[in-house]
């Protein structure tokens, strides 16, 4: 009888040894434990949550956050625990001081949407896409590749619900990132390029590069007014060595138009020949006096070194940019 009415009388006090999300409530009574839990996580539960990184600072508001401490299911689950057992164990463990090692873990709850949105709002404001290594013609200025940030939304969404729910865990959280890789490179636009051709038509110019590096420039003669060399982006397409001159059926040709006309001193295009579009191209020429000028009727003239020269270091399927 006296074990039974001490054992009742302590039906609503904690066993010693039981925490509560941290705090020793051994002892307590019921509505005691209930008191010191409260106060204990108010103040860390009140702070806002902030995100850093970048120099960049995100912050979400407890309340914002929805923050809630269950803290009469702590308690209760706290009291179970030290009622567990018969009258014969729990009234032998206290009288001999005997401890109950129960640990009641925080129950903390938060409105996922709210922390959804704060996700997608640190997101917007952090990532950054990689940007691709890029090349202008004719200028050929390159833009060097760079990395780009992206933040990884399920390792902050875990990292924030740590935060609000653990206490102890501090409620600044660096927002975890992950480095993505552009898809082109410096590197790999001059391995595209390995051999080019930029022709400047006001400047008179036939420049040679090897993976976007000069190589040499060389002076040309273009299309006259009313034949110009076709402006844009072509490809070398056919190459012969002492090429037959296939005359255009146009009424500049005179007498020779449709013909086609024999390596030889009839022939304008000495040397070496470099088809590039619709009948333009790259020729030698011995008029070395129209050079530097506005001459042809639409093909790119050079002197008959530079284009034997040329000829060697140009495959077909060579771009050739004529600007």
């Amino acid at each position: 009888m006296a074990a039974y009415a001490y054992d009742s009388a302590r039906d609503d006090t904690i066993a010693q040894g039981v925490t509560v999300a941290g705090v020793d409530v051994g002892g307590m009574k019921v509505d005691q434990a209930r008191h010191v839990i409260a106060r204990e996580l108010r103040e860390p539960l009140e702070k806002p949550i902030s995100v850093g990184r970048a120099g960049k600072r995100f912050r979400l508001s407890a309340h914002d956050a929805g923050v809630h401490a269950d803290v009469e299911g702590m308690v209760d689950e706290a009291l179970a625990k030290s009622r567990e057992g018969n009258i014969v164990t729990r009234v032998a463990r206290d009288l001999t001081g005997g401890e109950e090692n129960a640990q009641v873990p925080a129950r903390v709850t938060y409105d996922q949407n709210a922390i959804d949105a704060l996700v997608k709002r640190v997101s917007r404001s952090l990532n950054q896409p990689a940007r691709d290594a890029q090349v202008d013609f004719p200028s050929l200025h390159e833009v060097k590749e760079q990395n780009g940030m992206a933040v990884k939304s399920a390792v902050l969404r875990q990292r924030l619900a740590q935060a609000l729910t653990v206490p102890g865990v501090a409620r600044r959280v660096k927002a975890p990132v992950r480095v993505t890789k552009p898809k082109v490179t410096e590197a790999q636009i001059a391995d595209k390029y390995p051999v080019l051709l930029i022709a400047d038509r006001t400047a008179f110019q036939l420049r040679l590069y090897k993976k976007l590096q000069l190589v040499k420039s060389y002076t040309v003669a273009v299309g006259a007014v009313g034949f110009d060399t076709p402006a844009g982006l072509y490809h070398i397409q056919n190459k012969a060595v002492d090429p037959t001159w296939n005359v255009p059926n146009s009424a500049w040709a005179g007498d020779l138009a449709g013909k086609s006309i024999p390596p030889g001193p009839d022939n304008p295009l000495k040397a070496r020949w470099l088809g590039i579009f619709d009948g333009a191209g790259i020729h030698g020429t011995d008029e070395t006096y129209s050079l530097g000028s506005a001459a042809s009727h639409g093909c790119l003239r050079m002197a008959v070194p530079d284009v034997i020269e040329l000829y060697d270091q140009v495959p077909v399927g060579t771009p050739i940019y004529i600007a």
